[in-house]
This record gives C-alpha cells, structure tokens and sequence, in this order.
C-alpha cells in the first residue's frame, strides 16, 4: 500500500482507437498497472487534443466516433514507477509520457498530519 509522501505522478497519452492487442491500449495499461500492484490508475477522456503528428482528435463538441483523447494517470512510489516504465510498449499507441514529483497527503483513508 502507498503511504502519503513523496511520490510520482505518470501521465501517458494515447487516444481512443490505440490498440493493445484486441483491447484498448488504456485498458491494457489500467489493467497492467492493477497487476504489478500499482496504488491505483485514472483515465481521463479529453474532448479535444493534438501531439507530435499534429493531427486534431476530436471534434467541435461530443462526439461517440471521433477518437478522443485519453491520458492514463497513475501515482505510486517511484521505485515502482521506474519499472513499469521501462515495460511499456514501443509503438506509435503512446504518444507522450511525461513523470512529476508529486507529494501524496490522503490515500486511502491515511492521511498526513502536519505540524
């Protein structure tokens, strides 16, 4: 279990139609994360977004077809960040992971007391 303090905060971005297999890439990577333990995983849908092909995702408003992007947050302890970093595919379903120190103050119930 992850205790509040010092932590990393792991965004990868990918988009909806990223493919893992015959699964979502998030969803692979959600349930990879669960598998290696990790403190817990978010993803999060942006209705619009663009990277390094600059090509737009999403439209003008919502739409169910459009391949919107997706952004996977995780946060634990860094030295179980770090490895399952170096696990993550190569290919063109990532399309940015970026890595911030951040300090955890409630996870769980158990909360840090300052003084």
């Amino acid at each position: 279990m992850m205790i509040p303090g010092n932590a990393l905060l792991l965004r990868i971005y990918t988009d909806e139609n990223a493919m893992s297999g015959d699964r979502p890439y998030f969803e692979a990577l959600v349930e990879r994360a669960r598998l290696v333990g990790l403190a817990g995983a978010t993803v999060l849908r942006g209705l619009r977004g663009f990277g390094a092909s600059s090509i737009m995702h999403g439209g003008g408003g919502f739409h169910l077809n459009s391949n919107l992007p997706v952004v996977v947050e995780i946060v634990d302890e860094e030295a179980k960040i770090r490895p399952f970093i170096d696990g993550l595919e190569q290919g063109d379903e990532i399309g940015l992971v970026t890595l911030e120190k951040v300090e955890v103050v409630r996870y769980g119930g158990h909360r840090i007391h300052y003084v």
